[in-house]
């Protein structure tokens, strides 16, 4: 069974390396199949990272086209010594392979949410000033130039959205969907409930929105000292183990001479 499997993946790499077999057109004929394969996230993780503008199925192909190289190279590297075990190696080779495009999305998109985290608070502050002299959607836009980087994209089309007639608050919320971390939602719907309220109310407003702010200015600080404190904890043990075993290496090396070694 084992020898016509060989054989089959033999033909099929002559047939590919000879033009007979579009891999493109392989992978497409059998999307339904390969579908099957795909994370409930993988769309919405391309589109964190590399915007709307990303065609996530041809990333997706390329996925698959990855592993099924890989998959090759390894069934070719362990032909004079095929078994059942050697088999089940490739494959899962070929499977980490192809998982690991969806593990990178992923892991930058915690450190994008983590970056947010830190940095949203920092900037509604900045904006909660120019609201005190400006409307929201005046001091919004006034705030892009200077906002953070990973922010000036969404608040261009919130900014857009509000500028094409869009007064409710879906343009708000949909930033804060870009954006989905801690409390992002509630300080979306204070800004919005600040851009409506009559100019008697803006100053009440505007404290409960500074409060709110300050708050989370205090969580994300407590988040930069702990992680600062974690990081001094790990040089340490490391510093400490070294030194340990420095001081183990030296004592037997001393007990070695002492006895002649």
């Amino acid at each position: 069974m084992i020898e016509i499997f060989v054989f089959g993946v033999l033909i099929l790499i002559v047939f590919i390396v000879n033009g007979r077999i579009d891999t493109n057109t392989f992978i497409k004929d059998n999307k339904k199949v390969f579908n099957l394969l795909k994370e409930d996230d993988y769309d919405f993780l391309v589109a964190a990272k590399y915007g709307d503008g990303a065609d996530a199925e041809k990333l997706f192909e390329k996925r698959i086209r990855n592993g099924l190289v890989t998959l090759l190279l390894l069934i070719i590297l362990f032909i004079s010594r095929i078994s059942f075990l050697n088999l089940i190696f490739a494959l899962a080779g070929a499977y980490l392979v192809f998982k690991s495009g969806y593990s990178n999305l992923k892991s930058y998109y915690k450190r994008h949410l983590h970056d947010i985290n830190l940095l949203l608070p920092y900037y509604l502050k900045s904006l909660e000033i120019l609201i005190q002299h400006y409307t929201v959607p005046v001091a919004i836009t006034k705030s892009i130039d200077d906002a953070p980087p990973i922010f000036k994209d969404g608040l261009r089309e919130l900014i857009a959205s509000i500028d094409a007639g869009d007064s409710t608050i879906d343009p708000y919320m949909a930033f804060a969907i870009k954006y989905p971390v801690r409390d992002s939602m509630r300080m979306m719907r204070l800004l919005y409930r600040l851009g409506l309220g009559k100019q008697e109310r803006k100053q009440e407003q505007l404290i409960v929105f500074s409060r709110t702010i300050s708050n989370l200015q205090a969580k994300s600080r407590e988040t930069k000292y702990k992680e600062r404190l974690e990081k001094m904890e790990k040089k340490t043990m490391v510093m400490l183990s070294t030194t340990g075993f420095g001081v183990m290496i030296i004592l037997l090396i001393s007990i070695m001479q002492m006895f002649g070694f």
